[in-house]
């Protein structure tokens, strides 16, 4: 009896001191280290999310882990052009797309486009057909293509297959437009949007957009309460001050909800998500180097169940775009439905053949590994939200979308009503800095005077023959096409017709990287790159978007070894 007495006992003082421990870890959880105030008090004061875990996984994507990895050719530098050369870098952990952006993807992208800002409209025509691929990349002047040219982009039999016919400059329209869709529905889900709003309640003057949101919560939706106060006030911590009013109505960064931002990936991002380095490592070394995304050195699987399979779609060779018809066929002739071939190591598919894919860098032959080797990018351009007299945020209107005339006259808009105006940044912003001057850092360090690394260097004579100090040649000295309209509206094309051109490359041509269903096996590996007008489409390259990853580098903490 005395047992059984002692044994209940000590369960009583077990779950009392469970109890007590649990009390004072949520209170230590809830208690601010810096003040001792508590944190989300019922009372007020400061609110935050003490319960987040990690960044959830946005839809389309999959979670790649950060790391070092040596940059560039390493295999097949048959041109020796000085062009990517190997450096080591180290990239943070981010997501990418599973696959490339398919037409059914891109279409819902066009759908909801039309349904806002109607193209009957003639204010908002220029937004939607801006937004349009175009389709006749398709025609070839000796080749029977119509079908494509016809069908590609909106029938279901091609509903999977990766979009092409989209410029660089439409990829990045679609990545901040998807984004906004993502948060949307995020907000919306967590009852801090009226429910289906972003359907039943949208059009051209209600819309919703991230940095609005972040920043003038009350301006989303063109000021609609009903909407921006939700339906699902149960969800939230909503509180009302002294005075009456209520508080925590609208989600901030710090409830964890938004996400950040779809985007492009940059150049190293992308073949470091190519190569999938994780399936040769060995503890803490690779087993030497990859050619493709995949093990080996061969285009072939070597494995019993698909031997002799190809693992990606290129071209084969002269005429042949996808070999004999029958075991030998790679399954596809142009483009093929995404996932029709093995994912590499990170489950990424496609990320050699297929289509080629648009990253967000401006190109440039030299990689500056001595000046960054951590997340190196060269396009950065710096804004920052436009500020009315009054200290609010200035929203664009139907009569502020600005809209850029392509390289072949074609429109498109660069910002659309609800978003924040954006302007470059000034002098508030780079005074005394030492790690940006100016808003446009494209071509910092890419071979001019400024530059420890000149690509072509020569001396000018003066009047008496003597050498002057060394300047750097016009790197960049490419065609410069104009494109204006007259006074009815009319297009005036001007053709550049100087003969002293000696580079197609500026600051506005984009890297694309992988090979596509168009080239050769060469071109398959992730290191190789190839540059093209960034307002400009082909029937060969497409993009799949990135997201970057906030908190820890890695998903699983590092387990101790017994």
């Amino acid at each position: 009896m005395k047992r059984v007495l002692a044994f209940k006992t000590l369960i009583v003082l077990t779950l009392s001191l469970a109890t007590i421990s649990c009390k004072k870890s949520t209170s230590s959880k809830n208690s601010s280290r810096a003040t001792g105030w508590q944190i989300n008090s019922k009372e007020g004061g400061f609110q935050y999310n003490t319960n987040f875990q990690e960044q959830e996984t946005s839809p389309g994507l999959v979670f790649i882990e950060g790391g070092t990895f040596t940059k560039g050719r390493v295999q097949d530098d048959v041109m020796h052009d000085w062009n990517n050369t190997p450096n080591q870098q180290h990239v943070q952990s981010f997501y990418m797309d599973e696959t490339e952006v398919t037409n059914m993807m891109y279409t819902e992208y066009l759908d909801w486009i039309k349904r806002v800002y109607p193209p009957t409209d003639e204010n908002f025509r220029a937004i939607y057909n801006g937004a349009l691929p175009d389709t006749l990349v398709w025609r070839n002047r000796l080749g029977f293509n119509e079908v494509m040219t016809e069908n590609y982009l909106r029938h279901p039999g091609y509903a999977e297959y990766p979009v092409v016919g989209v410029s660089w400059i439409q990829a990045v329209e679609f990545s901040n437009w998807r984004s906004d869709r993502v948060n949307e529905l995020y907000l919306e889900k967590a009852g801090y949007l009226k429910r289906d709003a972003r359907i039943t309640d949208v059009n051209a003057e209600s819309t919703f957009s991230t940095d609005t949101y972040i920043n003038a919560p009350t301006l989303t939706y063109g000021g609609n309460e009903e909407i921006i106060n939700g339906d699902g006030r149960n969800k939230r911590n909503v509180q009302v001050d002294a005075d009456g009013n209520e508080t925590n109505i609208y989600a901030t960064r710090e409830t964890g909800i938004i996400s950040p931002k779809y985007r492009l990936p940059t150049e190293t991002e992308w073949e470091y998500a190519a190569l999938g380095m994780s399936e040769i490592r060995s503890y803490n070394l690779y087993r030497g180097r990859k050619k493709y995304p995949w093990e080996g050195q061969y285009t072939r699987s070597g494995k019993r169940k698909n031997r002799g399979d190809q693992l990606a779609n290129f071209k084969q060779g002269k005429g042949d775009y996808g070999g004999i018809a029958g075991w030998s066929d790679d399954g596809a002739d142009i483009t093929n439905k995404v996932k029709s071939y093995a994912p590499n190591d990170f489950g990424l598919y496609d990320m050699a053949g297929n289509v080629s894919e648009w990253v967000a860098d401006v190109y440039r032959p030299i990689i500056d590994d001595e000046f960054n080797d951590f997340n190196y990018y060269r396009g950065n351009v710096y804004t920052k939200n436009a500020i009315n007299d009054d200290g609010s945020v200035k929203i664009v209107t139907a009569e502020d979308i600005v809209y850029d005339t392509l390289s072949n006259g074609k429109l498109i808009a660069r910002n659309l009503p609800g978003e924040i105006m954006q302007v470059p940044v000034d002098e508030n912003e780079t005074y005394l800095r030492t790690n940006f001057d100016k808003s446009d850092e494209i071509n910092f360090r890419d071979g001019d005077r400024r530059s420890s690394r000149k690509f072509d260097t020569s001396f000018n004579d003066d009047e008496s023959g003597n050498k002057q100090g060394s300047t750097t040649k016009d790197m960049y000295n490419s065609p410069r096409n104009m494109v204006s309209r007259d006074s009815t509206g009319q297009l005036i094309r001007e053709y550049d017709q100087n003969n002293n051109r000696t580079s197609l490359i500026n600051d506005k041509v984009r890297v694309y990287k992988g090979g596509s269903w168009k080239d050769r096996e060469y071109w398959l590996d992730p290191a190789q790159r190839r540059y093209f007008p960034q307002d400009m489409a082909t029937d060969y390259i497409g993009f799949r978007c990135a997201m970057s990853r906030v908190g820890s580098k890695s998903k699983e903490k590092n387990k101790t070894k017994s």
